[in-house]
């Protein structure tokens, strides 16, 4: 009995230990680097695909986004705002 417990705890410490060392050697990797896409001309197609489980179908969507991230923000003001660019 206690050599089942004791071979369980090595084996969770050895997957601890191996998890633990991807980990670490993802996030090295990821060092420095931006997340998502370097700004730019021309646009993004996300597409976006939802399936409830249910009986029906799925429903999928496509969605243009400017790569440009002052075109993307100015996507979010109001075509009625009162702030003007200057």
């Amino acid at each position: 009995m206690i050599e089942a417990f004791a071979l369980s705890g090595a084996l969770g410490g050895i997957i601890l230990v191996i998890l633990a060392l991807r980990a670490s050697y993802i996030m090295r990797r990821e060092r420095g680097r931006r997340p998502g896409s370097p700004p730019g001309k021309g646009h993004h197609i996300l597409r976006a695909e939802y399936f409830s489980g249910g009986g029906g179908g799925g429903e999928a969507r496509e969605y243009t986004v400017p790569r440009d991230p002052q075109a993307y923000g100015r996507l979010f003001v109001p075509k009625t705002s009162e702030h003007k660019d200057k």
